[in-house]
Parts: structure tokens; sequence; C-alpha cells
């Protein structure tokens, strides 16, 4: 226990249930917890007294003689600022933690949620989700609504199993709404929109508003995976927040209703390393500092040690709780606080903690990607976006590589990255409609101009950033003007393989086979004999014409050429052509030459005539090769 000594014990409040102790209905008031900053929960997992078992797998522990089963779902609380989230939240809620319902002092002076808050509604558990008797958790995470705030949105949404997206009924969809739907969909399986603030609805037009709102929202919903999603109309805090606390909320046993019906059994696995998302840091005095979260992989017991990788600091867990509940043990999907000795919380407001040596800190990263759909222009090579690796965000530069246009159709490699391959640098992700997947078409034989099925990307991080393998990443714009109506988040995709070495860019980037398909065009100038052309305008006067002597090159006319060496001074060159000049090219050149040598003596009119056969049958060379983007050397290669 953190309050251990009689003299400190909190007094049996309703905010504060304790074993045997009574709790507060949803809706109605709470009082104020005496406990100090920081949220002290429980996430997805299924609680026998102490012990939390493995939901949705075959692991059940047997239940203590009075320990109910329990069944607890992190349930996200999102949408535009001023929507009445937090009201929502309250208004759902039978036990709050301290860092719900807007508690800091920053929130409270504006107004505004700057943080996720965390509460949690117990009810019974639904006949769907197993033979009770048995209590249904939802771990309510209030998320900030204000643009600025987005990382914060991304980290919780990250936690979550199912999502409530609260619109305002009086406003429709804005421009963090949709924000939220977006992370929504890269983040979450499940959701429930909740039309919020019916009271400022009249009330004899009340329902025919809320049902064309609903009809707004099913129409908004169609393209995405939240097609036919429940919708529910509320009002959570009517008369809005000058409102007396006396007032009851509309439609709220409705809504835990539709909640109950859409809650699910996660998946959980409390095997592999242990790793756990910080949001709230604080110290009891007498006890230790406590680090809230929830744990996004593997399990910890009392007695671990654990690692705060940004820190390289290893601390012993002295004790543990969920909801104000001592535990000796959490898994994957548990949210809990952790009480560790002898560490400062100023120095973790936010981050992870994990099995010792278990992270890696990493300075670059090969990602699988997709852009976001409506990120309004193209994704470009070179671009600077804010990335967020897991809970952190940091600037990195971006270049995009795809396989050849051969293997567009390829089946796309889950969860790995293969280094044996080559793959093409893109100037811009390649997508309906961009630059570059337009020249594809072009130059697509079939003439249907495929997109591949799986891109990546190489990210390179202004800062390292800790993160775990395999961890979502998120590129957004969060430079663009928040008042304008544009989607920030640019892609997502998942981080399949961390550079830890600073000097990634001589030690790990070789290994890295993107080439550049290079082109380069020249027109033959004259014939030598049956198995040899001079050529021109392949290469300016000053290039080294040495490096290409060897390279393969085809004529217009079909024949294959080899570069022996320079011509002159003037950026001309011999080519080879092995199985000499075709009857015809010889013809087509000799009469060129002929029509450019009496140009030459002064026969203006000819002069013209020849330029305009000259330029309208030309024999061309077409020399093509690979350079390798992270090639010190530069070689050109051919196949």
């Amino acid at each position: 226990m953190w309050v251990t000594p009689t003299a400190a014990r909190v007094p049996d409040v309703p905010f504060l249930p304790r074993e045997g102790g009574t709790r507060r209905e949803p809706g109605t008031v709470a009082a104020e917890s005496v406990l100090p900053r920081g949220a002290i929960g429980n996430g997805p997992g299924v609680c026998e007294g102490n012990r939390v078992v493995m939901a949705g797998s075959a692991a059940v522990a047997a239940p203590g003689p009075s320990a109910p089963r329990r069944l607890n779902v992190n349930v996200g609380v999102l949408g535009h600022i001023d929507s009445g989230k937090t009201a929502l939240a309250r208004a759902l809620s039978t036990t709050g933690s301290t860092a719900a319902f807007d508690r800091a002092p920053q929130s409270r002076a504006r107004g505004i949620t700057l943080d996720l808050g965390f509460s949690c509604l117990r009810t019974p558990l639904p006949p769907h989700l197993g033979p009770g008797p048995g209590e249904l958790q939802l771990t309510l995470v209030d998320c900030p609504g204000h643009a600025s705030l987005i990382r914060t949105i991304i980290g919780g949404a990250q936690i979550i199993d199912l999502m409530m997206l609260v619109i305002d009924v009086t406003k429709g969809m804005q421009t963090q709404s949709a924000e939220c739907l977006v992370i929504g969909q890269i983040a979450c399986q499940k959701m429930v929109v909740v039309l919020n603030k019916i009271d400022l609805l009249p009330e004899g037009k009340r329902q025919a508003a809320i049902e064309k709102m609903t009809k707004k929202m099913q129409k908004t919903l169609e393209n995405t995976k939240f097609q036919g999603c429940p919708i529910a109309a509320v009002a959570a805090k009517p008369g809005g927040p000058e409102a007396p606390e006396t007032v009851n909320p509309l439609g709220v046993s409705e809504l835990i209703e539709v909640l109950k019906s859409q809650a699910y059994l996660p998946t959980r696995d409390p095997t592999g390393p242990f790793l756990m998302a910080i949001d709230h840091c604080f110290s009891i005095k007498g006890q230790g500092t406590v680090m809230t979260g929830t744990v996004l992989s593997g399990s910890v017991s009392l007695g671990d040690n654990v690692e705060i990788p940004a820190l390289k600091v290893t601390k012993k867990v002295k004790s543990m709780q969920m909801f104000h509940t001592p535990v000796t043990y959490a898994m994957q999907g548990d949210r809990v606080g952790v009480c560790v000795t002898q560490f400062d919380p100023k120095l973790l407001e936010r981050g992870l903690i994990c099995t010792p040596e278990s992270l890696q800190t990493i300075h670059a990263a090969v990602i699988s990607l997709k852009k976001i759909q409506y990120f309004r222009g193209a994704l470009q090579t070179k671009a600077k976006f804010h990335i967020t690796v897991g809970h952190e965000t940091v600037m990195g530069r971006v270049m995009f590589f795809s396989t050849a246009p051969a293997d567009f159709s390829e089946e796309p490699l889950e969860n790995a990255f293969d280094f044996a391959k080559e793959y093409l640098y893109q100037e811009e992700y390649l997508s309906k409609g961009s630059k570059s997947s337009e020249e594809n078409k072009e130059n697509d034989q079939t003439g249907e101009g495929q997109l591949p099925r799986q891109q990546w990307a190489l990210l390179e991080f202004e800062k390292p950033v800790t993160c775990p393998k395999l961890c979502l990443v998120i590129g957004s714009k969060l430079d663009t003007d928040i008042h304008a109506n544009t989607c920030r988040l640019a892609f997502h995709g998942v981080l399949l393989q961390g550079m830890e070495d600073k000097n990634y860019v001589e030690t790990f980037l070789p290994k890295l086979k993107v080439y550049k398909l290079k082109h380069k065009e020249g027109q033959v100038e004259r014939v030598l004999d049956d198995y040899s052309v001079i050529g021109r305008s392949l290469f300016k006067k000053e290039t080294n014409i040495q490096i290409f002597v060897g390279l393969k090159v085809k004529l217009s006319t079909g024949e294959d050429g080899v570069i022996e060496g320079g011509f002159g001074q003037s950026g001309k060159f011999k080519i080879r052509i092995p199985n000499g000049l075709k009857p015809d090219t010889k013809v087509l050149l000799t009469v060129t030459s002929k029509k450019k040598s009496k140009a030459g003596k002064g026969d203006t009119a000819k002069e013209d005539e020849s330029s305009k056969v000259d330029s309208a049958q030309p024999v061309t060379i077409n020399l093509l090769f690979k350079r390798y983007v992270f090639d010190t050397q530069k070689k050109m290669v051919q196949s």
C-alpha cells in the first residue's frame, strides 16, 4: 500500500472506493481525491482478486472465494475542443483518478483539457463477454481536443481498444473531429459516435435535428472502417459548465448500454519483454515515486527491475496499484501505477519504462507506410515531418522507395524488411495522381499504371528516439495553420528496422540497396565503319568519359553498343557495335552525314532541309544504368 500508516489513511469517500465500500453511480458528483497528482488505473485484462488473467486466452486462473471476475477495456474519449468530452467522461465514470476531469491547475485556468485524463465506469458483465457473475470495467481515456495537443491525442489513441468520437450536435464534424477519426482508423478497431449537447436543441425540434445529424455522420463514415458503427445522443452536462451539479445528464444510461454492447475481449500476451507507456509521474512522501501508465507489452511483478531508458536508470518495483487497489502483477493492456524509490519525478513527465536493455535508441529507421488519404498534397522525398514513433514525437527527414515496377504486384511482407532485395528510389510516395506514378504509367508497357502494393521510407531523426520494434509511426505536418480546414496527418506505418549507431550513414545505410535509374540520351553523329560510330550530346565537355567506358548503350535503330572512349575534346565519344550496323541504319546515317557535309559548304537552303531530316529521324543513343543511393563509390551498374 502506498498510504500505510493509520494516521495517514484516506477517509472513506465515494470517489475512493475501498473493499466493501460504496461507489457513486454514473452522472453523480464525486468527492475530490486527496491523493497526489497522477492517474492510477487498470487497463484491459480480466482481474480476479489481485491477479490479472489474459483476456481472450485459455489461461484462466481460479478465482478466490470472494473475487469477482472483472474484464477491463480502455475506451478513448476523442473529439474537437469544446465538444464536451470531459463532461461526458465525468457523467459516465463511477471512479476517477487524480488526473481525471481536468484537475491540473493549468487545465482549470485555461478551461480546456491539456493532458490525458483517466477514470473508469464499472457495470455488470454483459452476457456476450462470458459467463457471470462478473464486472465490466471501462477505463475512460479523456484526450485533449485542441489542435496544438495532437501529440498527446496520438499517444492516448495508442492505448485504447474502443473509441468514442464526441461530436457537438449543433456543429457536426469539425477539423479536430476529423483528425481524431483518422487517428482512430489507424490505432483502434471499434468506435461509437456520441452526439453531445442535445440540450441545446429546441425541445420541439430536438428529435428531428438528432436524426438529421445521425444521417450526416453515417454518410461521413461510409468510406471508413467504422461504417455502420453505433451513434448515441446525449447531454453530458445539461445547461453547460455553470449548471448546478444536481442536474442529471440525458441519454447516459442508453450510452452505457451501447458501450457494453461494443465491448469485446482484447487479445493480451504477458510474455516477452515488459514495456509501459508513462503518462504521469509524481511522488508520495515516505513511499517513493509513482509512475502511472499503460502496459504495452509483457508483464511486471513486485520486485522486478525496470529501466527508464531515456535516463539510462534502472529501479526496482516496490509496489503497484490499479485504481487505488494494491496488486502484485500487471500485464499487457493493464493501466497501473508503479512505485519506485530514490527517483526524482521531475525527470520523467512522460516516456517509457521497460525490461532493462530491451529497448533500442535509434537515430534512423526503415518503415513500411501508407499515405493518409485525407492529406492534401504530395509526400516528397527529403521533406521534413513531425514523426511520432511510439509515444515520442521528433522532427525527421524522409526518403521514399518501392519495389521495381515489374514487382509492384508482389505480396507485401508483413512486419519484416528484406535487406537482400533491391529497391527503387522514389522522388515522392506513389499514389493516384502523384507525379511519379504518372511517369510510371507512361513507362508501363501494360498501360495500367499500377501502384506498388507496399512502399517504404527511410526516416532520419533530428534527435534520437527510444522505442520498441514494430511500433506505430505517424508522420504529420504539425506546423500547418491550426485554423486551416486541412488534415495535418500525412502517413502512418510500422517501424521495421532501427539504426542505433549514430554513424549509421557509414555503417548501416550501405546495406540498404536503394537505387536510382539514370537515363542519358545522345545522338549518333557519323559512322566510322561497319562496327563503330561517333556519338555526341550524351556528355558535357568537362565530363570524364573514362568512367563510362565499358557501359552498354542502345541505338534507337535497335543495335547494342559499348562505349569505347572519348573522341576529341568536345565531349564526343566512340561506340563499338559488336554485331555491326544494320544496312538500313548505315543508309540512314550516310544520308544524314552527306546532307550535313553539303550544308557545311554553304548551301543554306539544303542546310535547313537537312536539319529538318536530321531532327525528324535522328539515331539516338540511350544509356541506362543504376546508381545506388548509399554507395560511397557512386558506381554505375547495369544489369
